[in-house]
């Protein structure tokens, strides 16, 4: 509907007519075709430019939607896309609409989408002002953050450019919507002719589905200059951890053991941006971070345990990510005491200066010397570890090299 700018009934203001405007977009946006932002404020535009912003139309049933035509609303009409085009169910797509005043002043009026949804027409309420000149502009005049899970953030660069000769203060400032924030702006803000300031925008939605804001900006002497902010809240994805309880048993101190492990993402992405071990003696790799998973992707990864000293050890692997909830391994393992084994022989009846021992994996051989040359009639292996078994044998050298035959052989098992 096309407001009127002159003639209001006594006591009935152009600011009442916009907030009947914003009352019966907010109204449609319960149907089953939404647009946001929904009303869309140009702010300040010169007489004979133009500007042209984005209005996200969402489709929020289970049934297609098309937009056959719709009624511009002068000086604000759309330019894109070409009319008609149809919407599937859960898609969005981007509607052009362009300010281009002709007269100073205040204008509100409504466009109207003529579309096959049961609420049609759908109504956008639009606002602008022309002026004669206006210093202070703000680049883009329209973020859009497109998909973000609940739980993650996007941040967005906005610049302030004063195009004056003369300074201007910034002294007020702020985000409305939920989940959409500032950072960077520290105001008071004096920007010199020609100077131009950045600062971000943030969309962290609370929940699932579309949401609309408004970053502002204003002086006490100046009307607010707006950027229309849009964004589509997702519902988070899922991260999940096989196996989640990882055992390493015996582990020699010293010595380590490695498990494999698998992170798999359900729902939707999830980005994984760190991991952190409660006990130093199990660490984590095989996994480069940050990482995105896709739904239904998964990676790999591999977790060590390696004890520093004996006894029972137990550690939470947990992973950080925008899941929408945690995601953490438990570990245990036992350091024990390095194994060896103990060798006695009996001493060669002819003089001997001194005994070479041998080692092997399989019995009878073949044997790989461990040990030279030593007159003692014992030694202690200490290089052996759990899980294998081991043979010896024992030579006798005399004081000319000359090397006995392989005693006897001797088994020892490592449990």
């Amino acid at each position: 509907m096309n407001l009127p700018q002159s003639g209001f009934p006594r006591g009935f203001s152009a600011a009442t007519l916009f907030t009947t405007v914003l009352l019966l977009s907010t109204l449609a946006g319960a149907q089953q075709l939404t647009a946001a932002p929904s009303p869309l404020h140009f702010g300040k535009v010169v007489t004979g430019q133009t500007t042209t912003l984005n209005v996200t139309l969402t489709n929020n049933a289970s049934t297609s939607v098309t937009v056959n035509s719709v009624t511009n609303a002068p000086p604000f009409s759309v330019s894109s896309p070409s009319l008609p085009f149809t919407l599937v169910a859960g898609q969005s797509t981007q509607v052009g609409i362009t300010f281009a005043p002709i007269a100073l002043g205040i204008t509100l009026h409504t466009i109207a989408f003529s579309t096959t949804a049961s609420s049609s027409p759908l109504n956008v309420a639009v606002r602008g002002e022309g002026v004669t000149e206006w210093a202070l502009t703000a680049n883009p005049l329209t973020l859009a953050f497109g998909n973000v899970q609940t739980g993650s953030s996007v941040t967005l660069p906005v610049a302030l450019t004063n195009s004056g000769t003369a300074a201007i203060t910034i002294s007020q400032g702020g985000a409305k919507g939920a989940g959409f924030s500032l950072s960077g702006l520290a105001l008071p803000l004096l920007l010199a002719p020609g100077e131009s300031y950045t600062f971000s925008a943030s969309f962290s939605p609370q929940s699932a589905g579309p949401v609309s804001g408004t970053v502002w900006v204003s002086n006490p002497k100046n009307t607010v200059v707006r950027v229309a902010l849009t964004g589509m809240g997702t519902a988070a994805g899922q991260l999940a951890i096989t196996p989640a309880n990882m055992n390493f048993g015996s582990v020699v101190d010293g010595g380590s053991a490695s498990q494999s492990a698998t992170l798999t993402a359900t729902g939707a992405s999830v980005t994984i941006s760190s991991a952190k071990s409660s006990n130093s003696e199990f660490s984590l790799s095989g996994l480069a971070l940050p990482v995105t998973l896709a739904a239904g992707q998964n990676a790999s990864f591999t977790v060590a345990f390696s004890p520093q000293g004996t006894g029972a050890a137990a550690a939470n692997l947990a992973f950080s990510s925008n899941a929408s909830s945690g995601a953490t391994a438990t570990l245990a393992g036992t350091g024990i005491a390095p194994y060896s084994v103990s060798l006695s022989w009996d001493g060669s009846t002819s003089p001997v200066t001194g005994y070479n021992v041998y080692r092997s994996a399989n019995t009878g051989g073949p044997y790989s010397k461990i040990y030279a040359l030593d007159p003692n009639t014992s030694y202690t292996d200490n290089s052996v570890a759990g899980g294998n078994t081991y043979y010896y044998v024992t030579t006798a050298v005399n004081s000319t090299g000359q090397e006995s035959a392989y005693s006897n052989q001797v088994t020892a098992v490592i449990p």
